[in-house]
C-alpha cells in the first residue's frame, strides 16, 4: 500500500482502490462526502471546509468521522482551491480537526503537507458511517408552473435534466479547474454554493463557464444555506454571485433564491436566444 496521499479533486472519484489510503480531497466536508470517504475504506481524509457556512455543514462530515475512529481535517477555503487536490497539498491550512485527528498532533493553521506527514500511519478507522443517499426530487413553487429539480450534489445530474431549473448542493467550483465538469447536461438554470467563495474566487468559477454554454447560473451564500442540500439551498438560500445570462432572467445579488426562481419568465428572455 502506497503511503504516498491520494489526491481527489472529487470525492465521487473514490474508489476499491482507495480503501486504505489517505485522502486529500477537493470536495467540501459535509455529512455526504464524508459517508463516501467511509463507505469506501479509506483510513483518513482531508476535505475542504467550504466557508463552513450555515450550520457548520462544511464541516459536519469531518466532525462525525471522529465516531468511526477516521482522522479528518478540513482546509481553510481562503487558502487552496475548492475541487483541487493539488491546490490543497500546495497552499492549504488547517482550519478544522476531529478529535481522532487532534489525538496525532494535527492543528489548526498546520500545513497541509505536514498534517500528511502526521497522519501517514494512522490507524484504519474502528467502524463505517452509515451510508447517506443523497436527495433528488422536484418540486415546484406556488406562484409559479416552474418544475424545479432538486438535487444535493452536481453528480446526480444527467440528461433528464437539459432544459430543467437544477438546484444543487454542491459548490461552484470547477472540479479540478476543468470547465467540462461545471455540469452535466444544459440546464435552462443551474444553482450551487459559494463554499466561501474562497482563494481565487474559485467559489463561484461555474458561472463564467456555464454562462459560456448559456446557462444561467447563480450561487447562494453558504451562510443562508447548507451545502450539500438542495432543499435547504432553496428554502433559505440568498443570491451571492450571478453569471450575465442569470442576469437576463432577472437574478441580482442580494435576492432570495426563492423570490427569483417565483419570477423567472416561462420563455427564454430574447436577450440570450
Amino acid at each position: 500500500m502506497s503511503n504516498k496521499p491520494l489526491l481527489l479533486d472529487s470525492i465521487t472519484d473514490a474508489n476499491a482502490e482507495s480503501a486504505g489510503r489517505l485522502v486529500v480531497s477537493g470536495s467540501h466536508g459535509g455529512i455526504y462526502p464524508a459517508a463516501v470517504a467511509s463507505q469506501w475504506d479509506i483510513r483518513a481524509v482531508l476535505f475542504n471546509d467550504a466557508g463552513i457556512g450555515f450550520e457548520d455543514a462544511g464541516v459536519a462530515g469531518v466532525l462525525k468521522l471522529a465516531a468511526v475512529g477516521m482522522a479528518a481535517a478540513a482546509m481553510d477555503c481562503h487558502t487552496c482551491r475548492i475541487g483541487s487536490a493539488t491546490d490543497a497539498i500546495e497552499r492549504g491550512r488547517i482550519s478544522v480537526v476531529n478529535a481522532v485527528a487532534k489525538t496525532l498532533g494535527i492543528a489548526e493553521g498546520m500545513n497541509v503537507t505536514e498534517t500528511v506527514d502526521r497522519l501517514t500511519d494512522t490507524p484504519a478507522p474502528t467502524g463505517k458511517l452509515p451510508p447517506v443517499p443523497e436527495a433528488r426530487s422536484i418540486t415546484t413553487l406556488p406562484t409559479s408552473r416552474h418544475v424545479i429539480h432538486l438535487l444535493d450534489s452536481a453528480s446526480l445530474v444527467t440528461s433528464d435534466d437539459a432544459g430543467e431549473i437544477v438546484i444543487t448542493g454542491s459548490h461552484g467550483g470547477l472540479i479540478g479547474g476543468d470547465p467540462a465538469r461545471a455540469l452535466k447536461a444544459a440546464a435552462q438554470i443551474a444553482v450551487f454554493n459559494d463554499a466561501g467563495v474562497g482563494v481565487d474566487g474559485i467559489g463561484v468559477t461555474r458561472l463564467p463557464a456555464l454562462g459560456g454554454r448559456g446557462i444561467a447560473a447563480v450561487t447562494i451564500d453558504c451562510h443562508t444555506a447548507r451545502i450539500g442540500d438542495a432543499a435547504s439551498t432553496l428554502e433559505t438560500g440568498v443570491i451571492s454571485h450571478v453569471n450575465q445570462t442569470a442576469e437576463a432572467y432577472g437574478a441580482q445579488e442580494g435576492f432570495t433564491l426563492r423570490s427569483w426562481l417565483e419570477i423567472v419568465p416561462e420563455v427564454r428572455p430574447t436577450s440570450i436566444l
